[in-house]
């Protein structure tokens, strides 16, 4: 009988299995275009912008985007769905550093804080993108892109129900979620980060605006 050790089996690994080394130059290829399409979309515009405009920002050939999207629609639609997605991941990231136990007001101000680093931020060609090329989607497309809108804005209704029942707030919640965005979304057109205001700054400032507190 031999006294070697059996050879253990390792337990199954749990979750989703690893990407390739080729699965991720995939996944990095894919991103770059769809960054190269929205600096593109937002400077030139969805009509004026070719698929061998975005593949030269990428810096692939001609034909590349095809490989990956099956027309500049589907391109357009990507840069709007991904931009949400990320929008949405980093907003429950930024209320999940705040812990169960923070009040309305600083999940409120959380909130602002994250939302203008989407509109104002490295990443947020996809905003005025999604404003002025929506009418580029099919129904279809701007069906998903709503729903992930709605889901972001949703996150933003238990603070603003707090705030009203607490008095802070004297608008109805859900109208006030529509004026809050309205404003908000604005400073995209007259913020510079030159300017004497910091993103903190701005979203002490508009907290003090909702609320009615300093």
């Amino acid at each position: 009988m031999s006294l070697a050790a059996a050879p253990l089996s390792l337990p199954a690994r749990r979750g989703r299995p690893r990407k390739s080394a080729e699965e991720r130059d995939e996944s990095l290829r894919r991103a770059e275009l769809v960054r190269a399409a929205a600096r593109l979309f937002r400077a030139k515009g969805f009509d004026a912008t070719s698929t061998r405009d975005i593949a030269g920002a990428a810096g692939m050939h001609s034909g590349s985007p095809f490989y990956y999207f099956d027309s500049k629609s589907a391109l357009l639609y990507a840069v709007m769905c991904d931009g949400m997605a990320q929008a949405g991941r980093s907003q429950a990231q930024a209320l999940r550093a705040l812990g169960p136990r923070a009040g309305a007001r600083a999940r409120l101000g959380a909130l602002i804080r994250h939302h203008f680093e989407v509109l104002l931020g490295p990443d947020s060609d996809f905003i005025p993108v999604m404003l002025y090329e929506w009418r580029s989607l099919t129904p279809a497309q701007r069906e998903g892109i709503a729903a992930q809108k709605d889901a972001y804005e949703a996150a933003w209704m238990p603070a603003l129900k707090a705030l009203h029942r607490a008095g802070a707030l004297r608008a109805q919640p859900a109208v006030a979620r529509l004026f809050i965005f309205g404003a908000l979304n604005w400073t995209a057109q007259w913020y510079s980060e030159r300017g004497p205001l910091t993103l903190d700054d701005l979203a002490r400032q508009a907290l003090g605006l909702f609320t009615g507190e300093a």
